[in-house]
C-alpha cells in the first residue's frame, strides 16, 4: 500500500494509529468532553455526541481553562483518550495535557489536514520523527 508522508512539528512524542475524527471547532476539554466516557457533550460543538476514544483527533486548537490539561490526563486514566491528536496550531493547554498523558500530538502540518484527511481515514501519527502517514486514497 502506498502512503503519503506529511511532515509536521512534534509537540508530544510517540506513535499512534487510528481512525480520524475531524472537528472544525476548537476544543475545550473542560466542558466539551466527558472525562469518564470520552464523548463530546457540548451540543453546539461540531463533533457533538461522538466519542474520541482511540481516535486520531484533529482540531484547530484548544481553548478554555488550564484545567483542560488535567481533563486530558483524566481521559487517559479512564481509557477513553484519543490515540493521537493533530492541531493546526497547538497551544499550551493541549500540549501539556498530551505530554503528561503520553498522547502523540503534532501541529503545523506541511499540508492542510482538512484538505488531506477525512473522517474515518486510518492514519499513523509518528510524532517522534515528525510526520504522519496517510494511505493513498
Amino acid at each position: 500500500m502506498v502512503t503519503i508522508k506529511i511532515k509536521c512539528r512534534t509537540i508530544s512524542r510517540g506513535v499512534a494509529e487510528g481512525e480520524v475524527l475531524l472537528s472544525t471547532d476548537a476544543l475545550s476539554f473542560l466542558g466539551n468532553v466527558d472525562p469518564k466516557t470520552g464523548v463530546v457533550v457540548d451540543p453546539s460543538h461540531a463533533i457533538y455526541g461522538q466519542c474520541i476514544k482511540d481516535k486520531i483527533l484533529v482540531f484547530p486548537h484548544g481553548k478554555g481553562s488550564t484545567v483542560g490539561s488535567y481533563v486530558i490526563y483524566q481521559l487517559k486514566k479512564n481509557n477513553v483518550a484519543p490515540a493521537g491528536m493533530i492541531n493546526i496550531d497547538s497551544e499550551p493547554i493541549v500540549a501539556v495535557g498530551a505530554i503528561i498523558s503520553d498522547i502523540p500530538l503534532v501541529d503545523r502540518l506541511e499540508e492542510d489536514p482538512y484538505k488531506v484527511l477525512s473522517d474515518g481515514d486510518h492514519i499513523r501519527v509518528d510524532s517522534s520523527n515528525g510526520y504522519i502517514d496517510i494511505p493513498d486514497k
